[in-house]
């Protein structure tokens, strides 16, 4: 399957994050800022990354020298299976993780500043195209990554989960615009602060969230005593790269517990975990499975599906899956009977809307019990047409039965539907369901569809079929701030372009002078095109006065040492 095919193959809610790379809107400083963080950390990261990172910055279609255009880096990826789309900044965890799932890389279209080469707070093309695309060419980890997606797509989150998301992109859109005030951005984190203190226990996705944290963005791996990086923050940042690796930085073995570590997605982490080999990954993935609601069901599930607010799925023993937004539950002796949603609900099997049982059927809601028909020791499930007339429920004929629960049906059934040699539903006319003395369901309200099965095995958040419920996600309101070059800035990006096409040899190494005596004169506070001079000049002492400027520009110039340390030592 190509790269197109992948893309097209989205679920629709998903397509609606994608965006134009505009790749003709990067400029020349833009693409100076990508070659000096790549010659900066391919250089170092031969040491310290795995060893499949380097080689896998070919098979992704990424170069040193220049942005990648995803439309050429999407012919490389699609080889190992894999693609990439292009989108604004942070979007919802859940989301991200769904592109995961299907083997699309999520990449932010935008890149960061030369004034926060060494660490952005917002995730940029650096970040997600350097950092995440070369290690899915390891088979063992990229099926971590579409594992991870599967599960982690299916968490449930809780009502203040998408309020810190909300907080946490305003923050770093504000942290990623040089032109933000020191105010705004301190209202920002006391915002974020507000709202994360007032988030409660933690919900599944929150959880799931670290484990991500500390593997996918900012894991190492092998020995705890000289690990190697393979996280994308460590992976794309210089600053961290660096730091991660030193004493001071707490180095864990990776388990479960990791799910307990919170994290400061805009500050370098002050402890990293270290697993053995990506095949361990997935071990701890699958412990972690086992205790979310997808695994384990039930009353707990239940309950996680309410408390989100949003649409869920649950799914009955006999594989009948309910999506809507579940708001109402019926408790007896310790365990779920009777469950009910509110507005658009779909009736599915095997992940697919049943034929007729779409939301457009269910527009107001869903309402059915859960649990054992009295009067056979078959699970109702099981039942054939037969065993249903031994207990007085036959097609087209008036019937009156009871769960072992005490929830009482009474009405005429017209329906009966069966997958996979199991019993799912059962529809009745002029119906009426109680449950001791209260009414459930009256036969003005239409046709009765009743589920069948006598526990809910499953419980996971979205819906079983996010086209066929017609799932739709609104793109964040908030969008990254473009930035807008005034005629000064718009003028050194013409001397950018001009050392652009000497490296290019358009141009020749003569041009190298002026350019220098113009950033002198006009350009007091610029380093990075300095570097690149240093490194294209041939003439002696051009070399040794840029030096000589680099070397005093990192003293005032604090995020340009280290690539300047680089490129003159």
């Amino acid at each position: 399957m190509n790269s197109s095919q992948i893309i097209n193959n989205l679920p629709n809610h998903l397509k609606s994050f994608i965006v134009d790379q505009e790749y003709e809107r990067y400029s020349p400083q833009d693409h100076s800022v990508w070659r000096a963080v790549m010659k900066q950390n391919t250089t170092y990261l031969k040491k310290v990354a795995y060893s499949s990172y380097l080689r896998g910055l070919k098979k992704s279609g990424i170069t040193i020298n220049r942005i990648p255009n995803l439309n050429e880096m999407n012919k490389s990826l699609e080889k190992i299976g894999w693609a990439a789309v292009t989108v604004d900044g942070f979007i919802p965890p859940s989301a991200f993780m769904e592109f995961q799932k299907h083997r699309v890389l999520v990449i932010a279209a935008d890149i960061r500043s030369a004034d926060q080469i060494e660490y952005t707070p917002a995730p940029d093309i650096i970040h997600e195209a350097a950092g995440h695309a070369p290690i899915i060419a390891d088979r063992e980890y990229a099926d971590y990554l579409r594992n991870f997606g599967e599960i982690g797509s299916k968490a449930f989150s809780s009502k203040s989960d998408y309020s810190i998301y909300e907080a946490i992109r305003h923050l770093s859109i504000l942290k990623a615009d040089p032109t933000t005030s020191a105010d705004d951005i301190k209202t920002a984190e006391n915002i974020l602060t507000k709202v994360m203190d007032s988030a409660g226990m933690p919900s599944e996705m929150s959880l799931i969230r670290n484990l991500h944290w500390w593997t996918v963005e900012y894991g190492l791996v092998g020995n705890i005593n000289n690990p190697k990086i393979y996280g994308a923050g460590l992976l794309s940042s210089i600053g961290e790269s660096k730091s991660a690796l030193k004493y001071d930085v707490k180095k864990i073995l990776y388990s479960i517990d990791a799910k307990d570590y919170s994290f400061d997605i805009t500050a370098p982490q002050p402890q990293l975990f270290v697993t053995p080999n990506f095949k361990y990954l997935n071990t701890v993935l699958e412990e972690f499975a086992n205790q979310m609601a997808i695994r384990t069901g039930g009353l707990s599930g239940i309950m996680k599906a309410i408390e989100s607010g949003s649409t869920a799925t649950l799914e009955y023993s006999s594989g009948l899956q309910v999506s809507g937004t579940f708001t109402d539950i019926i408790i007896h002796m310790g365990s779920p009977i009777y469950i009910n949603t509110t507005g658009p609900t779909a009736l599915n099997y095997n992940n697919k809307v049943i034929n007729g049982e779409g939301p457009e059927s269910h527009k107001d809601g869903f309402g059915s019990p859960i649990g054992k028909i009295k009067g056979t020791l078959t699970p109702t499930r099981f039942l054939s047409d037969s065993d249903l007339n031994d207990i007085g429920i036959a097609i087209n004929e008036k019937c009156k039965f009871s769960f072992e629960s005490g929830i009482e049906v009474e009405g005429i059934l017209i329906r009966i539907i069966r997958e996979d040699g199991k019993l799912l539903l059962l529809s009745f006319d002029n119906c009426v369901v109680s449950h001791k003395g209260k009414t459930l369901f009256e036969p003005a309200w239409g046709r009765y569809d009743m589920a069948i099965g006598e526990t809910i095995s499953s419980a996971f958040s979205g819906p079983a079929d996010a086209d066929g419920f017609g799932l739709r996600f609104d793109p964040p309101k908030e969008k990254t701030h473009k930035i807008i070059y005034d005629e000064k800035t718009s003028s050194l990006n013409n001397l950018y372009e001009k050392v652009e096409k000497i490296r290019d040899k358009k141009l020749g190494k003569s041009e190298l002078k002026d350019i220098w005596v113009e950033i002198k004169t006009s350009y007091e506070k610029e380093w990075l095109l300095p570097t690149e001079i240093f490194e294209l000049a041939n003439d002696s002492t051009l070399k040794k006065e840029v030096k000589s400027y680099l070397l005093e520009m990192k003293q005032s110039q604090p995020e340009s040492s280290l690539i300047i340390d680089s490129v003159v030592n």
